[in-house]
C-alpha cells in the first residue's frame, strides 16, 4: 500500500510538471538563428546544467532518505555523526566552490564576447538600422537607404545588422529572441546592438519592458532574406506614397492602441533620429540646427508614469 502511494505521488508530480510546462512549447531562446543567439543558448544551458548538479542530488536524497530510513524499515539504522563529518563538509564546500568558479568564468568570458556594442566581424558592410520606440509601436529608419518602416525590418542573411536604438517615450526593451541580446531603449540616449542571422526566416521582435496599456501589442517582425530579396524589398519600400517628414512623424508618434499595421515610408527627413535624441537634451528647446523648423511636440504619458 505504501509503495503504491509512493509511486502515485511521483506520477502526480510528473503530471503536474508536464501540465505546467505545456505553455513552453515555443522556446525560441533555445532555437537561435544567429551567432549571438547561439552563444546566449550556450550560456543558458551551461548555467542550467551547473544548477542541476545541486538540484538533482537534492531531489534524489529527498525521496531516497525518507524511504530508506522510514520507521517500518528495521534493517536500516541511521546513526549520523552529529559532531563532525569530513565527507559532508567536503561536499558542502567543494561543490559550491566549483559551481561559483565555473559560473564566474562563464560570466566573465561571455560578458565580453556578447558586448552589444561590439561589431560582428564580417567582410560585408553592416546594414544600419535606427530603431525608435514609440507608443506603442517601433519605427525603423534605414539612413543609408533613406527609407523607414513601422513594425517590420528586413535585412540580408549572413550580413551584420548595426542597430542604433532610442525612445521617444518611456523606457522600453528591444529584443529579437532568436537572434539574441536584449537592450534598453531610453529617451535622450542612444544604445547600440549588433546582430546577425545565419538562416533565412521571419523572427518576432518584442518589447520586454512594460510601457503602458498598449504594451502587449508592441511587437514587430524581423525578416532575414537573401541579398537579392533585400534589394527587391528596398525598391518596393521606395515605391510607397508615404513620406516621413516632421508632420507625419508627429502624427505617428501619438499613442496608438492595438497592433499598428506595418507601414512603409519611401523617404525620411534627414537626421530625424538625431533630432529625436536631441529633444530630451537640456538645450533641445534652444537650437535644433537644421531641423529647428516645425518642431515635434512631446506627448505626456501620465498613465505610464503612474503605472511604473
Amino acid at each position: 500500500m505504501k509503495n503504491r502511494t509512493y509511486f502515485l505521488l511521483i506520477g502526480l508530480s510528473s503530471l503536474c510538471a508536464v501540465t505546467l510546462l505545456g505553455g513552453c512549447s515555443t522556446m525560441v531562446l533555445l532555437d537561435p538563428k544567429g551567432p549571438i543567439g547561439e552563444t546566449v543558448r550556450f550560456v543558458i544551458i551551461a548555467a542550467f546544467a551547473l544548477m542541476l548538479t545541486v538540484i538533482i542530488p537534492v531531489f534524489i536524497m529527498a525521496f531516497w532518505f525518507p524511504r530508506k530510513y522510514r520507521a517500518s524499515n528495521t534493517d536500516a539504522t541511521y546513526m549520523p555523526k552529529w559532531s563532525s563529518s569530513a565527507a559532508i563538509e567536503f561536499f558542502m564546500w567543494a561543490i559550491p566552490f566549483v559551481i561559483v568558479t565555473c559560473l564566474a568564468i562563464l560570466a566573465w568570458s561571455t560578458t565580453h564576447s556578447l558586448d552589444p556594442y561590439k561589431p560582428i566581424p564580417s567582410a560585408d558592410k553592416p546594414v544600419t538600422i535606427e530603431a525608435v520606440c514609440l507608443d506603442w509601436k517601433w519605427l525603423f529608419i534605414y539612413p543609408d537607404k533613406n527609407i523607414a518602416t513601422v513594425n517590420q525590418i528586413t535585412f540580408p542573411v549572413n550580413v551584420p545588422v548595426s542597430f542604433k536604438i532610442t525612445s521617444d517615450t518611456v523606457m522600453a526593451s528591444f529584443f529579437i529572441p532568436q537572434l539574441g541580446s536584449q537592450i534598453y531603449a531610453m529617451a535622450g540616449m542612444q544604445t547600440r546592438l549588433h546582430l546577425l542571422a545565419n538562416e533565412p526566416g521571419s523572427y518576432v521582435g518584442r518589447n520586454q519592458q512594460f510601457t503602458g496599456p498598449g504594451y502587449s501589442d508592441m511587437h514587430f517582425q524581423a525578416n532575414a532574406v537573401s541579398r537579392e530579396e533585400f534589394q527587391s524589398w528596398v525598391q518596393g519600400v521606395r515605391q510607397s506614397p508615404e513620406k516621413l517628414d516632421l508632420e507625419r512623424y508627429e502624427e505617428l508618434s501619438k499613442p496608438s492602441r492595438g497592433y499598428h499595421p506595418v507601414t512603409y515610408f519611401s523617404s525620411v527627413k534627414p537626421d530625424l533620429f538625431e533630432y529625436i535624441l536631441s529633444k530630451y537634451h537640456p538645450t533641445s528647446g534652444e537650437n535644433h540646427g537644421p531641423m529647428s523648423s516645425g518642431s515635434v511636440p512631446t506627448h505626456p504619458r501620465t498613465d505610464v508614469a503612474e503605472a511604473n
